[in-house]
């Protein structure tokens, strides 16, 4: 008998990584999804004729729909649960990366990039509050981590692989084959995922004490946006994505950009450094989730853990500041890197602490309107970089905002949460 139970405690126990792995696969389509028109920038600038303020403002199109998305997909995320709403960002997502194919003008990108916002405006929400439900408190900044990493794998194999269907089947094909990935996806989440209330799997071995005052007030709902945003706890969680949101995202669509104007490569070259870059990124991504979890581990409370492993990541960033007075590629290469591996360190904790600081009814809305603040972070800064390089061609100044981003946010988190109580709901 005692055999038996120790046999489904196990099974209750790999089944959670089992959920991390769907959650993975999910990020990492809606990197490449998100990720091909900067690979393809080059090309299609040169096939529809825009101008660089005319792709900042495509950008902006996405960025601007993706804020509306998170801030309705936090939502509903908790009023639906993670099942159903995650499978209805995968589909609105898949179905706007393959209509990029049927456009051909500065306006028809811009409104295909828009629904492609608003439907990867649920990964985070879904998959962060799916994380609370299955991960214990010391295991979530790891869980998020790896499924986090799901945006540098995808970053990795976007520019593997899609400037080569490009030359092969053209840009359009490429499009198409890409955005289907996520309909195979959707099956297999349908098929394999169950709430963990519904699930087999669910077991409260898998719980700890922090599970207690969210099983207490189970029956109450999602707390709305009026009363969250009166929440200095979600002023922090809020003011960290606003800062730093914006610099992931001039990384993902301006670098193969960058490596094309100052560096001078190709397409057909252009895939490699950008491979090695995010390669990095996903080394930075599980780690720094896991330096928090391992202090954790060994005793430290939930605010030196988080806060430790974030100031870690913060000073990583810096040398990324002086990346234009590097002349060899491979040392501007190895500091981008750098900095976008201490990027995606410093968001898996900074994903976490809305689970630290928020009962599970209130992770959705929590990401949501902090999502929406990158978001319009990542609307401001665009235009911006779209001004700056129109008028100087200088990416320069633009590292150096990136650089220092991470240090003011995390001053500002300190002030607003100096000992990371979790905030006080109604029930």
């Amino acid at each position: 008998m005692q055999t038996a139970v120790v046999g489904v405690v196990r099974a209750a126990s790999r089944y959670r990584w089992t959920v991390c792995a769907l959650l993975f696969f999910a990020t990492v389509i809606n990197y490449m999804d998100r990720q091909i028109l900067g690979l393809l920038a080059p090309v299609l600038q040169h096939d529809i004729g825009w101008t660089q303020v005319q792709y900042g403002r495509i950008v902006i199109a996405f960025s601007a729909f993706y804020a509306i998305g998170l801030l309705c997909f936090g939502r509903i995320v908790d009023w639906l649960g993670t099942r159903i709403s995650y499978g209805l960002a995968m589909f609105v997502w898949s179905i706007a990366a393959m209509l990029h194919a049927a456009v051909g003008s500065v306006m028809g990108f811009a409104m295909v990039r828009a629904l492609l916002g608003i439907g990867e405006g649920g990964n985070f929400p879904a998959a962060i509050k799916t994380t609370a439900e299955w991960f214990p408190r010391r295991e979530r900044a790891l869980a998020t981590g790896i499924f986090n990493s799901g945006a540098n794998i995808g970053a990795v194999f976007a520019p593997a692989i899609i400037p080569a269907l490009a030359v092969a089947f053209g840009w359009r094909a490429a499009f198409v084959m890409i955005g289907a990935i996520g309909l195979v996806w959707l099956v297999v989440w349908f098929v394999m995922y169950r709430q963990p209330d519904a699930s087999a799997h669910d077991d409260d071995i898998e719980r700890d004490d922090t599970e207690i005052a969210d099983a207490a007030n189970a029956h109450a709902g999602a707390p709305g946006f009026k009363v969250l945003i009166k929440k200095r706890e979600t002023w922090a969680f809020l003011i960290g994505k606003f800062l730093t949101d914006p610099v992931w995202w001039f990384y993902l669509f301006w670098l193969p950009k960058w490596l094309n104007e100052s560096r001078g490569m190709d397409m057909q070259h252009i895939g490699l450094p950008l491979v090695v870059i995010y390669a990095i990124t996903t080394v930075g991504s599980i780690g720094g989730g896991w330096i928090s979890s391992a202090l954790m581990r060994a005793g430290w409370s939930v605010n030196a853990a988080r806060k430790t492993a974030m100031f870690i990541c913060a000073c990583c960033v810096l040398p990324i500041a002086f990346v234009s007075m590097a002349q060899n590629l491979w040392v501007a290469v190895a500091i981008v890197g750098l900095a976008a591996a201490a990027h995606q360190g410093w968001s898996a904790n900074l994903f976490t602490t809305a689970s630290d600081l928020f009962p599970k009814r209130a992770v959705g809305a929590v990401v949501g309107i902090g999502g929406m603040a990158g978001s319009i972070g990542g609307v401001l800064f665009s235009e911006v970089i779209g001004q700056v390089l129109q008028r100087t061609g200088q990416y320069w100044a633009l590292f150096a905002i990136g650089a220092s981003a991470y240090l003011i946010a995390f001053a500002i988190m300190h002030v607003l949460t100096p000992k990371m109580t979790p905030a006080k709901l109604e029930s």
